[in-house]
């Protein structure tokens, strides 16, 4: 598979390394505004492929990205202080449309990956500017969310994560949805496992773990100034089951024709992940409570993206 990544930054650079070394990507081409950069990058990534796999790491033009097979955009403007997510956007869809340009100009068929948050607003930017089917262009979405909720009820309930079946909707931000009533571990819903391993999953310990995922960009970022590994090994994953045709269940974002009577909104729901893309989206069970969470995630996309002039 070969892989395109836009953007050389935190996020850019880490997924490069990340496909390396798992061996999903045996050509990656890294393109960055700030050219050295991104041959720094690959550089430095490539001569950790004899330890890995032996891909081919190198920075290139967007030319470069012709015959890939996923294209990765991990690039767009920071938000300044005091602007609104909506601000922002207008900003980036100047951008994006120079990136979509040229990706349908070298790369046409590829599949179109975003990573640049704010990534609802932005998946559904990418699609209205390249006009392609809803399958070949989507986002990471809140698939590095669920991994944060599988961990932490994981780590409580002393199970592998992998073990975990739960999951996070809507919104890749504040509004997001953890699903709690179809949590579930080996067959048994995550209160019942609890019972079984002399726990409980209270009020109290929900709230924590909520608060816990909802928050763990704006910890991390305090600490460090920003968040690459989790969404790098995120991107990865899913880079690796379009390249098998794993057919996984992955919450990445799409658009969807309506959810909760919100019509054309973009925004993550377990999807089948293959060869084609975004093969098919599953709505799951939940509470009423849960649904009317989803709905309000979903208008308050519907709102953002409103107010987003693409033309």
């Amino acid at each position: 598979m070969k892989v395109g990544i836009i953007g050389a930054g935190n996020v850019g650079a880490a997924t490069a390394f990340a496909l390396v070394l798992r061996g999903v990507a045996r050509e990656v081409v890294l393109l960055d505004i700030n050219q050295a950069k991104a041959f720094s990058e690959a550089l430095d990534i490539s001569h950790a492929t004899t330890f890995a796999y032996a891909s081919k790491v190198y920075a290139g033009d967007y030319q470069d990205l012709k015959s890939s097979d996923i294209v990765i955009i991990a690039a767009g403007a920071n938000q300044r202080v005091g602007e609104t997510r909506v601000a922002l956007m207008a900003r980036n869809v100047a951008i994006l449309r120079q990136i979509v340009d040229n990706i349908l100009k070298y790369a046409p068929k590829a599949f179109i990956l975003v990573a640049s948050n704010p990534v609802d607003m932005m998946t559904d930017s990418v699609i209205k500017l390249s006009g392609l089917p809803k399958n070949q262009v989507f986002g990471s979405g809140t698939i590095l969310d669920t991994s944060r909720f599988r961990t932490l009820i994981g780590e409580y309930l002393g199970v592998s994560s992998k073990s975990v079946h739960a999951n996070v909707l809507g919104e890749h931000g504040d509004s997001e949805v953890l699903a709690w009533s179809n949590a579930d571990i080996g067959t048994l819903g995550v209160e019942d496992f609890a019972h079984s391993v002399g726990k409980q999953i209270t009020s109290e310990i929900k709230a924590n773990i909520d608060d816990r995922v909802r928050n763990a960009a704006y910890r991390i970022i305090e600490g460090k100034g920003a968040t690459y590994y989790g969404i790098a090994g995120a991107l990865t994953r899913i880079c690796q089951a379009v390249a098998t045709n794993e057919n996984a269940v992955l919450t990445v974002c799409s658009l969807q024709s309506s959810v909760e009577g919100v019509k054309d909104v973009c925004l993550s729901l377990p999807s089948i992940i293959n060869k084609n893309g975004v093969d098919s989206v599953l709505m799951p069970k939940l509470c009423n409570a849960e649904h009317e969470l989803l709905y309000q995630s979903a208008a308050k996309i519907k709102d953002y993206t409103r107010q987003i002039d693409i033309i």
